[in-house]
């Protein structure tokens, strides 16, 4: 009887599994602006982990990590100085960690969690987009962040400030 009832759950599909990102194709985007340019830094070495329910095909939380060391913008000067801005060394990740997830309007999700950025934890809402294709998953998303409100100086050019706000993008591949 107990052999039969092992079988029975190993058939069962687990209702909620961890899964992890592909590495390999996910990526963090951070955009800023100067007053003579715009550029972006991508960082290829996403940390990021859901919790997926197989019964409703929804991620139920989420948790994002990205070393400030590893963002890329095609300029090792201002990369060298982002990670002095940053505080690299005492702060070294920048982490999304959800509190909730729920269905939004158009298919899209609405994560709610708590963002740490610069060794400050601020409530945040980011609207995400899932796409399914095959056996993966998708999760994108966008949101900006005030410089001051971490307590960032910001940076400048030839006396001239960047913008406050970056905009984070965030595209996460799952295998399901």
């Amino acid at each position: 009887m107990k052999f039969l009832l092992v079988l029975l759950c190993l058939a069962m599909p687990m209702a909620k599994r961890k899964i992890m990102a592909d590495k390999s194709t996910s990526t963090v985007t951070y955009s800023a602006k100067h007053p003579l340019h715009k550029w972006d830094g991508v960082s290829h070495d996403v940390n990021c982990a859901m919790i997926y329910n197989d019964e409703t095909k929804l991620p139920e939380s989420v948790a994002v990590s990205i070393k400030v060391a590893s963002f890329d913008s095609d300029n090792n000067n201002r990369d060298s100085h982002a990670m002095e801005v940053l505080d690299g060394i005492k702060y070294p990740n920048v982490t999304f960690v959800s509190s909730d997830i729920k269905p939004g309007s158009d298919g899209q999700l609405v994560a709610k969690g708590t963002l740490t950025f610069h060794g400050i934890a601020k409530a945040i809402t980011v609207p995400v987009t899932r796409k399914e294709a095959g056996n993966t998953m998708t999760l994108t998303g966008e949101f900006p962040v005030s410089l001051t409100d971490y307590k960032i100086e910001r940076p400048s050019l030839m006396g001239m400030k960047t913008e406050d706000d970056l905009l984070l993008k965030i595209n996460a591949v799952f295998k399901l």
